[in-house]
């Protein structure tokens, strides 16, 4: 392939911030190419189609699985195809169409103001559409809401030879596990989806599946290997009038699981249900809270968040939305009501009714992983090579409990420092471990392969939100068998015959 438009450009060190994104991990490219519109996205496919150019897909590049770092080839970097057309009411809700460049929060500037609420809220808010779709983005929000999928109501994906397929929601569904996609240029597209099951929880691992499926929502999460996505009409709903949340600290984690199950609607022996759904119900550990009191004395960039009482161990942070304040103020008077019960006290509990309150609060959720990735960057001055280690699993209610204390008795006895955190309302609880050696980094691994096959026995997801990208490649075929990931990749050639989008993910490149 060579530069030879404005549409590609020779790659050299001018470039060099985007062959990497939030993983920390870096690739090699030898073109680049920042399209504005659809017409010429589909010009530089065909291109590289003609000539197999291997073509790597990014947005706002804040995937931290290395979903958008390039492995040679051409970067089709979406950043400047942005684009927000304008609200369309129907019924109590409405639709927005938004080009793939665009950031959530420029999403939510243009919404809000006229009382639209687009619920997907991954940590990073600078996320692009383009790349939520192509992740099925989640966040704290997920655990009511549900993931991006649930908020997509039509795609434009152009594939690898340039051809384009347009899909409605409700207009083109799978035949048991049979399908066919017309293109815009009358080409049908016939083929199986893959026959392995995927878990009834939350997960970001594969193609979504599903017999008799919506198939633009096999788009949906598919992590830019079957073709790129240059238009996103997003479903709106009204935003809530009421908005309270809360921080409970508590003096034990045992405590804090009683909580959490008690705020799910889940019988507890001697605690009563909240009875009132909340929208966000998050965890941090006793270490994650160490490590954010150290924070709050070193850094100047955790000013907001309020002081922690050395006292309080474990916390729980949950959300309530509702049309009327008093509803929402039904649920939090109920969890506190248990929290109470299990040891925790008025003093004990940050309350927020406003968005102006909420802010130090959601800075406190958002800032555990802040100050990890801070600490990671003093350790490799020293370790080069080291990096955080942070799982991304998910398993069934009944396993919560059993996870966590996994996750506790091997870290105890390999001696690793780490934090827990997250969105322990849909059972998604990272880790996150903190080598402060190589040595202590491989331990680190060889823990995370063990752990992710005992999740996969429990019925759980090796990925719950961040997908599986580049680094996390062995353990697609750890949760699926070899045969599931043959038949992934049948599918992928039929979008995608010569295998030229994002060599790497989900599949060995």
């Amino acid at each position: 392939m060579e530069a030879t438009s404005e549409l590609v450009k020779q790659f050299t060190d001018e470039y060099c911030e985007y062959l990497k994104d939030e993983s920390r991990s870096s690739g090699k490219a030898h073109f680049i190419s920042f399209p504005t519109c659809e017409m010429e996205v589909r010009e530089v496919l065909r291109e590289a189609a003609i000539l197999q150019t291997v073509v790597t897909v990014q947005g706002a590049r804040t995937g931290i699985v290395a979903g958008a770092v390039p492995k040679g080839g051409l970067i089709l970097n979406l950043s400047r195809m942005k684009g927000l057309g304008e609200i369309t009411k129907a019924g109590d809700q409405a639709e927005i169409t938004v080009l793939p460049g665009t950031l959530l929060t420029e999403v939510r500037e243009k919404i809000e103001p006229q009382g639209w609420f687009f619920p997907p809220d991954p940590t990073e808010a600078s996320a692009s559409i383009g790349g939520m779709v192509a992740a099925n983005a989640s966040g704290a929000l997920t655990f009511y809401y549900g993931p991006t999928r649930c908020w997509i109501n039509r795609l434009r994906v152009v594939l690898a030879d340039g051809d384009v397929i347009s899909l409605q929601r409700g207009q083109v569904f799978a035949r048991g596990r049979s399908f066919d996609l017309t293109t815009e240029s009358g080409r049908t597209i016939c083929g199986s989806l893959p026959s392995y099951s995927q878990p009834d929880l939350k997960s970001a691992a594969g193609y979504f599946i599903r017999e008799n499926m919506d198939m633009v929502d096999l788009f949906i999460g598919m992590e830019g290997t079957l073709g790129v996505i240059t238009e996103a009409d997003l479903r709106l709903i009204p935003i809530p009038k009421a908005c309270h949340g809360l921080v409970i600290f508590l003096p034990c984690e045992a405590a804090a699981l009683k909580l959490v199950r008690s705020a799910r609607g889940e019988q507890v022996p001697g605690v009563p249900t909240v009875e009132v759904r909340p929208v966000a119900i998050e965890f941090f550990s006793c270490e994650a809270l160490d490590l954010l009191r150290r924070a709050k004395e070193k850094y100047s960039a955790f000013e907001k968040i309020p002081s922690l009482n050395p006292r309080w161990h474990t916390a729980v942070y949950v959300e309530y939305h509702a049309d009327k304040d008093e509803e929402a103020e039904q649920g939090v008077m109920q969890f506190m009501e248990v929290a109470e019960l299990l040891g925790s006290t008025e003093e004990d509990t940050w309350y927020a009714t406003t968005h102006r309150e909420l802010e130090p609060i959601k800075a406190f959720r958002h800032a555990v992983p802040e100050a990890v990735n801070l600490l990671i960057d003093e350790r490799k001055r020293e370790w080069h090579d080291i990096t955080k280690l942070g799982t991304d699993m998910s398993v069934p209610d009944e396993y919560l409990e059993a996870v966590i204390s996994m996750y506790r008795k091997d870290l105890a006895a390999k001696g690793l420092e780490f934090v827990m955190f997250g969105h322990i309302g849909n059972n998604h609880v990272h880790v996150n471990i903190i080598p402060r050696t190589p040595e202590e980094y491989e331990l680190g691994r060889s823990l995370y392969i063990n752990w992710a096959r005992e999740v996969v026995r429990m019925g759980g997801s090796v990925s719950a939100e961040h997908g599986i990208g580049k680094l996390k490649v062995p353990l697609l075929e750890l949760m699926y068998g070899s045969q599931a990931v043959e038949e992934m990749r049948a599918l992928k050639r039929l979008f995608d015959p010569h295998s030229i989008l994002n060599p790497g993910n989900l599949f060995p490149s």
